[in-house]
């Protein structure tokens, strides 16, 4: 069994015990998180596809930690402009584990 659900803008297809990397949730380590806006569920040959959402269907998610990811570098520059701006982003996130689907 899996679903699609959707969480800062990205979706992601989730199983019973797997483990991702989201946009970052005003939550606490050892939270659970339910997110409600299930785009399609598939169990075994049963197949529900939402307009947009799946009705009373949810996900549990349990917060693992927060963090950061690795920097990334902006440069922008114009070419014989002398124009140059250096920046380093870091995007924060929070990673969880799938603990229940439920339809």
């Amino acid at each position: 069994m899996y679903a699609i659900i959707e969480t800062g803008g990205k979706q992601y297809r989730v199983s019973e015990g797997d483990t991702l990397y989201i946009e970052k949730l005003p939550a606490q380590p050892d939270e659970t998180v339910e997110i409600d806006r299930v785009l399609a569920l598939v169990d075994g040959d049963s197949v529900k596809i939402g307009s947009p959402l799946v009705d009373g269907a949810r996900v549990v998610l349990k917060v693992v930690r927060h963090g950061r990811g690795k920097k990334i570098i902006v440069f922008k520059y114009k070419a014989k402009k002398n124009y140059r701006r250096k920046q380093g982003h870091r995007q924060a996130f929070t990673q969880v584990t799938v603990e229940k689907i439920e339809a």
